[in-house]
């Protein structure tokens, strides 16, 4: 294990915090637990001070703890029950308040890979090396949740 210095903590988390946090409230979909996801994600990288090849190579195991800490909280959540009811998330235009709530409506695997796919730009391919499956299956999993969101999505016009 090697010393991370202040600065390069402070760099990685401006540069990966948003992404982290999205990624964890796309996951839980609740603050609260993305917060939990996001302390965690930093605070194991911090801990850790892992050397990487590249900065991809960073982002890619920031993305893969984010993963695996929100499924952990998933699991907390039920043996626990589900969090308390918290206030409401600010939209600045209905459109998004729509999209949030059909997203908010697709299981975990499909909330995940629509994250990844289309905020955070990633391919099919590199998805699947980060879930660790096979791109046809990260294929079909977007398949299956476009047509989801777009059935939610109908449904409420």
């Amino acid at each position: 294990m090697r010393d991370m210095s202040e600065a390069e903590f402070d760099a990685a988390l401006a540069q990966y915090g948003d992404t982290v946090y999205r990624l964890a409230f796309a996951y839980t979909r609740n603050r609260a637990d993305a917060d939990d996801v996001f302390q965690e994600v930093f605070l194991r990288y911090f801990r850790r001070a892992p050397a990487f090849e590249t900065e991809e190579h960073r982002k890619a195991w920031l993305l893969r703890v984010t993963i695996n800490r929100a499924k952990s909280c998933m699991s907390r959540r039920v043996l626990h029950g589900p969090p308390q009811a918290e206030g409401a998330v600010p939209f600045s235009a209905p459109a998004s308040m729509e999209l949030h709530e059909a997203l908010s409506k697709l299981a975990p695997k499909y909330r995940t890979v629509i994250h990844l796919f289309y905020y955070e730009g990633y391919t099919a391919e590199e998805i699947g090396a980060l879930l660790r499956q096979k791109p046809a299956t990260v294929r079909t999993q977007l398949t299956r949740a476009r047509r989801r969101l777009a059935s939610l999505l109908q449904d409420e016009i």
